[in-house]
């Protein structure tokens, strides 16, 4: 379970290794937010909470909730920005936006436990569902909700901490491999018709998928596509990219380069792939 931390407390809750946002700040906004109707607890999430965050980095913070909570009442606060209805981001993502407290900008997302608790239920008997989300190439695992948790640092009130569920690390990687081959035979198409958007897109969306794969394998949570390829060891990708022309031949080896790259990167992680 995660660490239940006391509203009433005011000293340093996040470490800072820059002076771009006071840490008192921190707590001035977990105290806010975690006294608004409906809220069970706030936590510090994205880079800040991983520790590899850059100076210039925004502020991440989740407000979970289980019910009776309205958006309206962060609104009301008064920070200046733009904040989305429940469900303004989609079914998993279910809104948030980004409002400015003093002269930082931090990022609100919602989060709903009640979802939580049934996407922890699915997972352990190994499911989950992609949900599309602009700027996911692959699309979204609702066992994101999961992976945030388990990087998160909880600043007000109490949540849950789960381990990679054994199930979902057999079931997922192979899900994931289907949706990268079945992206790869249609950038094959593309490249046999010339078609250089098209081809170059699906050939990165495939390796998102294949990463997607690889790390559900070894059960590593993912929380976002920056630094998926990187984990995943498939930054070679960028050199396959890096060569690609407008010729049709160009495409079709550019498409069996990116294949065999995904194949013998899973292979070297023990993988067995279909």
């Amino acid at each position: 379970m995660g660490e239940s931390i006391d509203p009433a407390h005011r000293g340093m809750t996040v470490p800072s290794s820059d002076h771009t946002f006071d840490p008192f700040s921190v707590d001035v906004v977990a105290d806010t937010l975690f006294g608004l109707p409906g809220v069970e607890a706030v936590a510090l999430g994205g880079s800040r909470a991983e520790g590899v965050n850059r100076p210039d980095s925004d502020w991440d913070i989740a407000i979970y909730y289980r019910s009776g909570f309205d958006p309206e009442s962060v609104r009301g606060i008064g920070w200046p920005g733009h904040l989305s209805d429940l469900g303004g981001w989609g079914r998993v993502f279910n809104g948030g936006g980004k409002v400015t407290v003093g002269d930082q900008l931090i990022d609100i997302h919602y989060r709903d436990l009640g979802l939580v608790d049934e996407i922890h239920d699915t997972a352990v008997r190994g499911e989950f569902t992609i949900e599309p989300l602009l700027f996911h190439q692959a699309g979204l695992p609702s066992y994101i909700l999961l992976a945030e948790l388990g990087i998160n640092q909880t600043l007000r009130g109490a949540l849950p901490c789960w381990d990679y569920p054994a199930v979902l690390q057999k079931t997922a990687p192979l899900i994931w491999w289907d949706h990268s081959r079945h992206t790869l035979d249609y950038a094959d198409s593309h490249a046999r018709h010339g078609r250089v958007a098209q081809c170059a897109g699906l050939l990165s969306e495939a390796a998102c998928h294949a990463a997607h794969a690889i790390l559900a394998h070894r059960g590593v949570w993912v929380t976002n596509e920056k630094r998926l390829l990187d984990t995943a060891g498939l930054r070679g990708l960028d050199d396959v990219i890096m060569r690609l022309g407008s010729a049709r031949g160009s495409l079709e080896r550019a498409a069996a380069d990116t294949r065999e790259l995904l194949v013998a990167t899973g292979t070297r992680e023990g993988m067995s792939w279909r």
